[in-house]
């Protein structure tokens, strides 16, 4: 099981997203909580009443120990050793949790004769992806984990290190010979675009392995038909900066030593860089020197909050990552989540690869967004940009949600449910 033993010690009075982080484990441990992000008397009593349910210390204070007990709830799973006369119906009703959902999880365990000493999975009731909280790297961390543990199905991995030397995850599911890739939170401030990809993952594998279907389409056929790929969170450390995890040390220091020389961009909400100041969607190889000359005539030439375009293309370590993992694979399709403005972006330039304007127009009939040019000054150097360009296949940018970035959790449902038959389309049209 995942041990993130480096969280903070949190106590009474402490405010931010890990705060958030204890209130979502303790909720989903039975202690009713508002998540909020602050510490005050009522975590305070569903810590300690936590605390000494499971035999340790009740002193209020979130440590090592108190996080180490709390981890299950984080990865939507615990680990069982059975027991004489144990069997999967009973640990399901022990765990109040579906039999089923512990067969899934264990494909090898024998039903009818589990050994004593084997290490099991017990998935919890509750879906391993929140929508509630912010969505910070952390978070994501444990939910990669947790549904590789409830769907053994799945593949994970990292694909290079962030500035910060944070894993960029992918995740893949399907076994088919086309290739389909989904990347969203390029933008730090775009961070709800992460959860939405991880909640369809979810949604998808869990529909699968119940052998039901996905906005009308059957999940056995797409599995078998397609290999998805999705990373859901291509800037960490800026998502950290934007949530609030990341407030203190050398590289926080640094972010706001550059946001200083931007006062018009509110800091840290405004910023959409990588923790560098180089904004990772400006970053490709297609048209990356009229991005420079545009940006530069806008005032950012330097290292910025956001559009910088930094010192040449991929310099990056975050976008050279994606680049490199596009080669790699032979994607028939491609779709980047942003926000905002409920658009989708469909070509580059003059190129407009055989078949996109038309799955452009099934997306916009699933979700009810606007088909649309890119703005002219908007047009260059991006991910979807540069895939069009080397590979004239199909690459989407879809600008989900309305409003100003980040976008408040409060519209995740709206934006999930306008973009699931939009990610199902993907999978299909990618094989078409």
């Amino acid at each position: 099981m995942l041990q993130l033993l480096t969280l903070p010690i949190l106590s009474l009075g402490r405010t931010g997203p890990y705060v958030a982080l204890l209130q979502l484990a303790l909720d989903r441990a039975g202690f009713s909580l508002k998540k909020d992000g602050f510490f005050g008397p009522a975590t305070l009593a569903a810590l300690r009443a936590f605390q000494t349910a499971n035999s340790l210390t009740a002193d209020g204070i979130a440590g090592r120990y108190t996080w180490r007990a709390l981890t299950p709830w984080l990865l939507g799973y615990a680990e069982h050793t059975v027991k004489s006369g144990e069997t999967l119906y009973r640990l399901s009703l022990m765990y109040g949790t579906t039999l089923r959902a512990i067969e899934i999880a264990n494909p090898d365990a024998d039903a009818l004769a589990l050994p004593v000493g084997a290490r099991l999975v017990i998935p919890f009731a509750f879906p391993v992806v929140p929508a509630d909280v912010s969505f910070t790297p952390t978070l994501l961390a444990f939910c990669v984990a947790g549904l590789k543990a409830r769907y053994p199905f799945l593949e994970t991995g990292s694909v290079g290190a962030s500035v910060m030397n944070r894993p960029l995850h992918y995740l893949r599911i399907g076994v088919g010979s086309t290739e389909v890739f989904y990347n969203a939170a390029h933008h730090a401030n775009e961070w709800i675009t992460a959860p939405l990809l991880m909640r369809f993952l979810e949604n998808y594998a869990r529909a699968y392995a119940m052998g039901a279907s996905l906005s009308g389409e059957s999940a056995s056929r797409l599995y078998a038909s397609t290999a998805l790929y999705v990373m859901p969170m291509v800037d960490p450390d800026g998502v950290s900066l934007v949530t609030g995890e990341l407030d203190s040390g050398p590289y926080f220091e640094q972010a706001a030593a550059i946001a200083a020389d931007y006062p018009a961009i509110p800091f840290p909400e405004g910023w959409k860089a990588n923790i560098a100041g180089v904004d990772l969607n400006l970053q490709y190889p297609a048209g990356w020197d009229n991005a420079k000359a545009i940006k530069f005539a806008q005032g950012f030439t330097s290292p910025a909050p956001r559009d910088f375009v930094g010192v040449s293309p991929l310099a990056a370590p975050e976008s050279r990552a994606v680049y490199d993992f596009t080669r790699y694979h032979d994607f028939a399709l491609t779709i980047s989540y942003h926000t905002q403005g409920r658009v989708i972006y469909w070509r580059y330039l003059d190129a407009m690869p055989e078949g996109a304007y038309e799955i452009a127009l099934k997306f916009s009939a699933a979700s009810g967004y606007a088909v649309e040019n890119v703005p002219a000054g908007s047009a260059y150097a991006g991910y979807k940009d540069w895939f069009i360009a080397a590979f004239d296949r199909p690459g989407f940018t879809i600008e989900a949600g309305y409003g100003t970035a980040p976008l408040p959790l409060s519209q995740f449902s709206e934006i999930y449910a306008a973009n699931e038959g939009i990610l199902v389309i993907g999978l299909t049209a990618g094989g078409s």
